[in-house]
C-alpha cells in the first residue's frame, strides 16, 4: 500500500468500526483527581503496609522497570524475595505456589471505557448492584468505591498468594482464612486500621476527606487516582499519527495496515488501546498451578466460565489492551510467551502452536529447581484446543517483522517512565522495591 494510501486507511480506522463504533475518533476520557489524592496514592501504591506481612507491595508485581508488571511469567507475592526476574522463594517463608496468573500491565486503566478488570473478568461496573460494582464477593460487597478501577485494586490484598499471606502467619490472613472480609474485624478493616495509625497517612487524608475515619474505599480511591495519573499512554508514534497524520517508521506502517487488514487482529484488538473489552478463548498454554480454591486439586484455569458458569466461556480470557505491549512481556493469561514473535505466531494457529508448545518459550521458568515450578498442564491441551475460535491463517517472516514494529510503535516513553515515579521513602518506612 502506497504512503498516501496508507495515510487514508489510518485515518478511515478513526471512524471504522473497529474503533468501537462510526463516531469519530476522540480523545480517552481521564477523571481529574486532587494532587494530594494522587500523591498518598503513590505512597500507598509502593508501600508495603498494605500487605499481612508487610513485605508485598502493589509494585512488587506492578513495577515501573518492569512495564508496570513483574518481567516473569507467574509471580511471587507473600514468601518471596527480591524484584523481578530476580525474584526468589524466601526459604524461612515458603509460599504455597506461584500466583496463578501472569501480572497485567496498568497503563491507561483510569480511562473510561475500562469497566472490567482482571483476565477473567470477575469483576465488572454494573449499575444493577447496591454497590455498582459486580464481584466474587457478591452482596457482601461494601459500596463506595469511587470506581470499578478503585475496587480492583483492592482484591489482591485479599489473596494469600499475593499479598495477604498464608493462613495463620498475620492479622490479615487470619481474617482472610475465617471468611472475614469487609465490615468490622475484617481483613480491609485491619488494613486500614494499619494506614489510619501511621501519622503521615492520617494527616494526607485529612486533606481529602476531612477528618473522617480512614475507610478502606478511601485507601482504594486513592490507589485508583494515582494508578490513572500515573500511567496514561496515549502519546506513542501511533497517537502522533492519528492526530497529526506524522509517519510511522515504514516498517510499522506496513504492520499497522496488516493489524487492520490481512491479519485480522482487530478483530478483538479494537478501539482506541486496541482491545474489544470481551473475552475469547484462543488456545494458549496453560501453565503453573491454574486457578483453583484452595480445596480443588486441579491445575487448569477455565477463564471467563469461573465467572459466568456458562460452558461457552469456557479457556476465555479478556482481550489484553496493547499500548506500550512491546514493554510488558510476558505475554498471555499465565505469561507462555516471553517473546511477541511468540505470541504473534501462537495466534496464528493456535491450536498447533498449543500442542507444540514447550516450557522454554515462557517468561524465565524456574529451572534449577531452587524455585516453585512452572509446569504445563498436559492434562489440559485437548480441552483447552476445543474451545478455540481462531482460524489458522498465514503471514510470511517479513509480515510478522513488521507487525512487531507496529506494535513497538504503540510504545509512549513519558507512560513508561511514569508520571511521579517512585517515592524515596514512604510513611511507614518500610522498604521500598527498586
Amino acid at each position: 500500500m502506497s504512503r498516501v494510501s496508507s495515510k487514508v486507511f489510518a485515518l478511515a480506522l478513526i471512524a471504522a468500526p473497529v474503533w468501537g463504533g462510526d463516531l469519530p475518533y476522540s480523545e480517552p476520557v481521564f477523571t481529574d483527581h486532587p494532587s494530594a489524592q494522587i500523591e498518598l496514592g503513590q505512597l500507598l501504591f509502593y508501600d508495603p503496609i498494605l500487605s499481612g506481612s508487610k513485605t508485598v507491595s502493589c509494585a512488587t508485581c506492578h513495577h515501573p522497570s518492569l512495564g508496570t508488571g513483574d518481567g516473569i511469567a507467574l509471580g511471587l507475592g507473600d514468601g518471596g524475595i527480591g524484584l523481578g526476574p530476580e525474584r526468589r522463594v524466601d526459604a524461612d517463608n515458603r509460599p504455597e505456589q506461584r500466583i496463578p496468573r501472569n501480572a497485567p500491565p496498568l497503563f491507561n486503566l483510569g480511562a473510561a471505557e475500562f469497566t472490567v478488570f482482571f483476565h477473567d473478568g470477575r469483576l465488572e461496573q454494573d449499575a444493577t448492584r447496591p454497590s455498582g460494582i459486580r464481584t466474587p464477593l457478591g452482596t457482601e460487597m461494601e459500596a463506595g468505591f469511587a470506581s470499578a478501577l478503585s475496587a480492583q485494586s483492592m482484591f489482591p490484598v485479599l489473596s494469600p498468594d499475593e499479598m495477604a499471606g498464608h493462613y495463620a502467619e498475620n492479622d490479615v490472613a487470619q481474617a482472610v482464612r475465617q471468611g472475614l472480609l469487609t465490615g468490622p474485624g475484617g481483613a480491609w478493616d485491619i488494613l486500614s486500621k494499619r494506614v489510619e495509625d501511621i501519622p503521615a497517612y492520617r494527616a494526607g487524608f485529612d486533606a481529602v476527606i476531612g477528618p473522617e475515619p480512614i475507610a478502606f474505599t478511601d485507601i482504594s480511591d486513592a490507589l485508583a487516582a494515582f494508578l490513572d495519573f500515573e500511567w496514561r499512554g496515549v502519546a506513542s508514534p501511533f497517537d502522533l499519527y492519528l492526530r497529526n497524520g506524522t509517519d510511522m517508521e515504514p516498517a510499522a506502517m506496513r504492520g499497522m495496515d496488516l493489524f487492520y487488514g490481512k491479519a485480522d487482529c482487530a478483530s478483538c484488538h479494537s478501539g482506541r488501546f486496541q482491545t474489544d473489552h470481551q473475552f475469547h478463548a484462543i488456545a494458549m498454554p496453560q501453565i503453573g498451578p491454574g486457578k483453583a480454591a484452595r480445596f480443588e486439586s486441579h491445575a487448569r484455569d477455565t477463564g471467563r466460565m469461573r465467572v459466568t458458569g456458562k460452558a461457552s466461556d469456557a479457556y476465555a480470557f479478556r482481550t489484553p489492551p496493547l499500548r506500550n505491549v512491546a514493554q510488558t512481556a510476558p505475554y498471555g493469561h499465565t505469561g507462555a510467551y516471553a517473546q511477541l514473535e511468540g505470541v504473534i505466531r501462537h495466534h496464528l494457529d493456535p491450536v498447533t502452536s498449543l500442542r507444540t508448545y514447550d516450557l522454554s518459550m515462557a517468561g524465565l521458568p524456574d529451572t534449577d529447581g531452587t524455585d516453585l515450578q512452572i509446569t504445563i498442564n498436559t492434562d489440559e491441551i485437548e480441552n483447552i484446543a476445543a474451545a478455540n475460535v481462531l482460524a489458522p491463517q498465514s503471514l510470511s517472516d517479513a509480515e510478522i517483522n513488521d507487525l512487531i514494529a507496529f506494535l513497538n510503535a504503540l510504545t509512549d516513553p513519558q507512560s513508561i517512565r511514569g508520571a511521579l515515579g517512585i517515592p524515596e521513602t514512604v510513611p511507614s518506612g518500610l522498604p521500598v522495591d527498586r
